[in-house]
């Protein structure tokens, strides 16, 4: 996911005129969803609350309220209907503030507690706080409203093991998506390529221990053997999202049958997925395969605690 407002936070300067535009709540139809930022200074704008007319009415907002002190924040209702040309239908609810470049050490939370006061938003990094949404209708939130949540979309882990054409390929595209990479090979001379990690082959296998239940696996190295045995490690653990294999309806065929001999149970075998990536997407070049992989990725199921 895009975190580019952050970005742009986190280089505010004392003098700088910074606005931040957060959707609190949604309704219906809506381009994005709670928690969506963008960051808007006088000539340029940093990521996207779903663009449209609604955008634009933000970023007008927005820039209006740079004439006012640091700390000033406004709460504002858009039905996406007639009214901003648009036929979504829903509704959302938007605060938009002037930034206070004193008030900015919340940035690198992940969950967070707000507090709305009559001349500045209080934001503080809060682990423990019950995230309650908040409503997209009726009266809208004031000075003394308090809300929790988490800052950011929720990432599944990915462990990409395989720095080959197709890994890099998978690598390239994952930003910007809800998706969060450890990546992983045992070439020491892939050592520079930029995100991957060189670990020893037989320490491979290793590296799935700390793997969360809602966590993606991608087998693609460069080593048949290699594949069986990170196979192998992640079919015979606690079950993960998805555990996928590159290669042949024949390479699956080999693969299952020396789980079985292995005594790898059914349900276990029943987890692995090979060939990888969706069969509505053809091709085998690198670049489609790392789309049809990516793809399939984001139609698994997000777990309970990641709603």
């Amino acid at each position: 996911m895009s975190f580019a407002w952050r970005e742009r936070l986190r280089r505010v300067a004392t003098d700088d005129r910074i606005a931040l535009v957060t959707i609190l709540a949604t309704e219906g139809s809506a381009p994005r969803g709670p928690g969506t930022r963008m960051v808007i200074d006088d000539a340029a704008s940093f990521d996207t609350i779903g663009g449209g007319a609604l955008e634009h009415q933000a970023i007008e907002q927005a820039r209006a309220i740079l004439a006012h002190p640091p700390g000033t924040w406004r709460v504002q209702d858009y039905p996406l209907g007639p009214l901003l040309g648009q036929c979504c239908g829903g509704r959302v609810r938007l605060l938009i503030e002037r930034v206070d470049p004193a008030a900015l050490d919340w940035i690198a939370a992940t969950t967070l507690t707000t507090t709305l006061h009559p001349t500045q938003v209080a934001r503080h990094a809060d682990p423990l706080a019950a995230i309650v949404p908040l409503s997209a209708r009726g009266e809208r939130p004031e000075a003394g409203t308090t809300w929790s949540e988490r800052l950011g979309q929720w990432q599944r882990p990915v462990y990409l093991f395989g720095a080959g054409h197709v890994g890099q390929a998978i690598a390239r595209r994952i930003a910007g998506l809800p998706l969060r990479l450890a990546w992983f090979d045992s070439r020491p001379e892939l050592a520079a390529t930029p995100g991957v990690t060189i670990v020893d082959a037989d320490r491979l296998p290793a590296c799935l221990g700390d793997a969360p239940a809602d966590a993606a696996v991608l087998i693609l190295t460069h080593d048949h053997g290699l594949d069986y045995r990170l196979t192998h490690a992640a079919l015979t653990r606690a079950p993960l999202a998805y555990v996928g294999l590159i290669g042949s309806a024949t390479k699956r065929a080999r693969f299952l049958s020396r789980l079985t001999r292995e005594d790898v149970s059914a349900d276990a075998r029943a987890r692995l997925t090979c060939p990888i990536g969706l069969a509505t997407i053809p091709g085998k070049e690198p670049d489609v395969i790392a789309l049809s992989v990516l793809s399939q990725l984001l139609t698994l199921d997000s777990t309970p605690e990641h709603p």
